[in-house]
């Protein structure tokens, strides 16, 4: 069965500690993270605050969860990558397994290479990275994302496929299944309607969306369609569910418990492929 990991976005409100903690003891290993805390929730900075990096390694270590993404490698058109090596710098030091990289910059020859600039930052780092696609970001569907990953030509860089983004930009399972394995690095997974809910589809993206298997994405198709050893993590922010009164930890687990059936239920029936 895949690794199963739980997306910061899941969580927010909690700091990294707390993270680390209820990743272990809801029974998943792995977590992405960024470096500081989204606006209007606790503020924490993982970049400037040793202590807390420190604390954070602590807890990993003695609860058996990694970083398997960071988050925050953002291609922009006033800013060069290459002024991210601090940032990377401080995931190599957290033990990242991998950094995630989207661009909002619209030159596409710039953005992929960016991609690459960053992809050997990476690599010389010890970490893999990834590209992800997103209707609404300069790689907006998966033809572009595969284009991208082989104009970088790393085998480091690799896809990072949100099943949201996926549906959204019109990518069937069996645009998945016809894919080299091993150009998919890292899946997000969550729920949710095929047409967007709300006009502002970042808005939606980063603050709700649906427990697996209660929305309209074909994720059994996706997983089925998917190799079976790379990290599926949990992308469920879900205002819908805080105000009907859920705990984070609530959320959590509801979550959790679909996604497990989901990928027993794919093993049972030998769906998925490995890299």
């Amino acid at each position: 069965m895949s690794r199963l990991g739980v997306e910061q976005l899941t969580v927010l409100g909690l700091t990294p500690v707390e993270f680390v903690n209820l990743v272990a003891d809801v029974g998943c290993n792995c977590l992405s993270t960024g470096l500081s805390g989204m606006p209007g929730y606790p503020s924490f900075s993982l970049r400037e605050d040793k202590a807390l990096r420190r604390d954070m390694i602590s807890a990993m270590r003695g609860r058996g969860v990694s970083i398997s993404l960071g988050e925050g490698c953002i291609v922009r058109p006033d800013r060069d990558v290459r002024a991210m090596a601090g940032d990377l710098d401080v995931f190599r030091e957290l033990g990242a397994e991998r950094i995630n990289t989207v661009s909002m910059d619209p030159d596409l020859g710039r953005t992929l290479d960016q991609f690459a600039a960053l992809a050997e930052m990476a690599a010389e780092r010890g970490m893999q990275s990834s590209v992800e696609l997103c209707p609404v970001l300069t790689i907006n569907n998966l033809n572009a994302a595969v284009a991208a990953v082989r104009h970088v030509g790393r085998k480091e860089f690799r896809l990072l496929l949100d099943t949201m983004h996926l549906a959204r930009s019109g990518a069937t399972a069996a645009d998945l299944a016809v894919l080299d394995a091993n150009l998919i690095g890292y899946v997000q997974i969550c729920d949710a309607p095929l047409k967007p809910s709300i006009a502002n589809y970042m808005e939606e993206a980063t603050f709700d969306r649906m427990v697996p298997g209660e929305g309209e994405l074909p994720l059994r198709e996706y997983l089925a369609a998917l190799p079976t050893d790379v990290v599926i993590s949990l992308e469920v922010p879900s205002r819908t569910l805080e105000k009907a009164g859920l705990s984070i930890r609530q959320r959590l687990e509801r979550c959790v418990s679909a996604a497990h059936a989901m990928l027993r239920s794919r093993d049972l029936t030998k769906g998925g492929r490995s890299t």
